[in-house]
């Protein structure tokens, strides 16, 4: 008989792949202490476009934290985003402005102040309802740590729009906004 199989429907099974290697919590602790502890929003500008826009602080390349991915979106007049599907998580705080998600086909109506949640493996989409005015929103995700476990899949379903809506033509985000009280009406 050949060797036995990883899986059997008898035993328990393995879920994550074994973290081996050389590990220095010494050196690890020295290298994330070594990095910066605030990020300037300021010197930082927004990319993409034209109808979503973000602006990273934390993401997963920089290896400045082991669990979070944070960035800002902003929606220009009547944008919308990718339509797209991950593992991670999401919260969106929704800083200004007024719009809704998308999830697996269902809406979900948002303003200013509240949270949007994306759950695991959710097809979404993000929009701005307001044909004149930006929107932003505060994203934190577990991307890094989704990552480290080996949980990559991701899938664009509608790619980021490469025009701008009738609207929003010539529309600039928002780099050197001064004034942050955005919940301010």
């Amino acid at each position: 008989m050949g060797k036995e199989s990883h899986y059997s429907s008898k035993k328990d099974r393995v879920f994550l792949r074994a973290i081996a290697g050389s590990y220095n919590l010494k050196d690890e602790l020295a290298r994330l202490r070594s990095l910066p502890r605030v990020i300037k929003g300021t010197e930082l500008k927004f990319q993409d476009g034209p109808q979503s826009f973000s602006k990273h602080f934390v993401e997963p390349v920089d290896g400045m934290t082991q669990t979070l991915h944070v960035h800002l979106e902003e929606y220009g007049p009547g944008g919308r985003t990718q339509k797209h599907g991950h593992v991670n998580e999401a919260a969106f705080y929704i800083l200004d402005g007024t719009g809704y998600e998308v999830h697996d086909g269902i809406r979900y109506d948002w303003d200013a102040g509240d949270v949007a949640i994306v759950h695991n493996n959710c097809v979404h989409q993000h929009f701005n309802k307001d044909p004149l005015k930006p929107a932003r929103a505060l994203v934190l995700k577990p991307k890094p740590m989704m990552m480290f476990m080996n949980l990559l899949f991701q899938q664009m379903v509608i790619p980021r729009p490469k025009e701008p809506t009738p609207e929003g033509v010539g529309y600039q985000a928002r780099n050197d906004e001064t004034d942050y009280n955005h919940l301010e009406s």
